[in-house]
């Protein structure tokens, strides 16, 4: 198949996954043509089967604001006209689904193609929620040949907010088993620890939304019964309010902000426990990807964390905001060897047999069959 992958090209879980399905569907034998407006950031490297088309938005002094939408519906149709696309996959609604659909009805007499559209979250449960873009959400969800979430949790509120007349099929985020592994690293370790520290990792984008100061109230606490340390991976709007909580605490010689990383199986692997305490998450890839290195999670029962952490098996989950509970479920664990490793051979094995690439992106294929009838 011939499939055309619309995406983010940032660090957001949705622009990663679009990536890393489109790679792997690449190397499964199909031709996969990324667009956006840059280069993935996860696309660096050659490979075959893949090939990228950057979108370019004009700029007219009549043009006070930039249509980025209506330059992505253009690309696609460029894309779809020429490479001759089956699949024109999009990666978050706003606003790929729309650019989709007007490229599809442009094509439909000489060059048809089929729109899938994967919902990731916030473009269902924020974005597409605002008055002027929940219509225009809603009719490209009805339009789209398939529409998949990555959690039962978003394909549930997308039919509370946008109808029960839209078809959703639930395909979950996955992890490449390969890549993301158990991986000892002495170096990384002796760098991010002291010796006799154990570890708190998070990795996010440092959005209000992933609540990046409890995780420092966390370390604050489960210091007060051993030593530990803070490691934080990513950067975004609340760092340098997380730098002043660290001083504000007296715990900023015991956290280390590292930024954004490549190596993160390495980081990972070198890591005791993985801190999400969102206050919204739709699934959950950075907890998902921690257990394949297994690494237990501690984080807020709310979404789709739930579908990916077993509580009581592969990590723990507590209400919104309550970090002394968290702090208690973390030195629970830390205090016990013997349980700790069991939870990480836990989350190991949930990561790989249930959210594992062989597993995922075969479903994909399945889907693109069935829109395009062959199945």
């Amino acid at each position: 198949m011939k499939i055309g992958m619309v995406c983010y090209p940032t660090y957001g879980g949705s622009g990663v996954v679009a990536t890393e399905l489109g790679l792997h569907l690449a190397r499964r034998g199909h031709q996969v043509h990324f667009i956006s407006y840059a280069q993935p950031m996860r696309l660096d490297r050659f490979q075959d089967n893949v090939f990228f088309h950057e979108v370019e938005s004009p700029t007219y002094p009549l043009l006070e604001f930039n249509l980025y939408s209506l330059a992505l519906a253009g690309k696609i149709v460029d894309v779809a006209k020429y490479e001759l696309l089956d699949v024109v996959h999009v990666h978050y609604a706003i606003p790929h689904a729309i650019s989709g659909y007007l490229a599809s009805q442009i094509l439909s007499k000489t060059s048809p193609f089929k729109l899938v559209t994967t919902l990731h979250g916030t473009d269902i449960t924020l974005v597409g929620l605002e008055p002027t873009y929940h219509p225009l959400v809603r009719f490209s969800l009805e339009k789209s040949d398939a529409v998949t979430a990555v959690s039962s949790f978003l394909a549930e509120r997308t039919v509370q907010n946008f109808g029960n007349n839209i078809d959703i099929q639930v395909i979950p985020n996955f992890i490449d088993a390969d890549v993301y592994k158990p991986t000892p690293c002495t170096e990384i370790q002796r760098k991010i620890c002291q010796e006799g520290e154990r570890v708190l990792v998070h990795v996010s984008n440092f959005r209000p939304v992933k609540r990046v100061i409890d995780c420092v109230h966390i370390l604050a606490e489960v210091r007060k019964s051993m030593p530990a340390r803070l490691v934080f991976v990513g950067d975004g709007p609340d760092r340098g309010e997380a730098e002043r909580a660290c001083r504000e605490m007296g715990v900023a010689d015991h956290v280390l902000f590292l930024g954004k990383q490549h190596a993160l199986p390495e980081i990972l692997s070198s890591a005791d426990i993985f801190l999400l305490p969102s206050q919204q998450e739709s699934f959950g890839l950075s907890a998902l990807e921690a257990m394949a290195c297994g690494v237990p999670v501690v984080g807020t029962n709310i979404g789709g964390i739930g579908e990916v952490v077993q509580h009581g098996e592969t990590g723990y989950l507590a209400e919104l905001g309550d970090v002394q509970r968290m702090a208690k479920y973390c030195v629970d664990l830390l205090s016990s060897s013997k349980k700790h490793a069991a939870f990480k051979t836990a989350a190991r094995v949930r990561a790989v047999e249930n959210f594992g690439v062989n597993r995922i992106v075969p479903a994909y294929e399945q889907l693109y069959a069935s829109v395009l009838g062959k199945n």
